[in-house]
């Protein structure tokens, strides 16, 4: 048996649900998914969902332990389609105390790219990559 290529979900285990859902909602201007409960929110991105569940109820679910930091091993990216509007992005979650990990620059792969954290410190990509089709 192949599995398709594709990915359903992806789920962020949050230290503190409400500041992750707030983040989401004020930060990127996100709305839930009536799909959503008490203790699980769903956001609804073009075809799969992000899934924010509290860390340690996510982690007793997939029998391992709630503890680690640092680096996660993986990045979130969201693209938009120019240098200019990953400055304005950028500056705008900036204004919003988001923490910037790493300021706009052009990047060795040809294209132009940022990090911020959200509260639990998952690192998501903002960029622009002049190579990537519009879907």
């Amino acid at each position: 048996m192949k599995l398709d290529q594709r990915i359903t979900f992806i789920t962020l285990g949050a230290s503190n649900l409400q500041t992750s859902i707030d983040f989401y909602e004020k930060c990127f201007g996100w709305k839930k998914s009536e799909m959503s409960s008490d203790n699980m929110v769903l956001f609804t991105l073009n075809g799969i969902h992000l899934a924010l569940y509290p860390r340690e109820a996510l982690a007793e679910d997939a029998l391992v332990s709630p503890e680690g930091e640092g680096f996660k091993g993986f990045t979130l990216a969201h693209n938009l389609w120019s240098e200019e509007e990953v400055n304005n992005a950028i500056e705008s979650l900036r204004e919003m105390g988001v923490a910037i990990i790493k300021e706009p620059q052009k990047v060795f792969w040809g294209g132009y790219s940022s990090y911020i954290a959200d509260p639990d410190g998952f690192l998501w990509e903002i960029a622009y990559n002049p190579f990537l089709e519009r879907g």
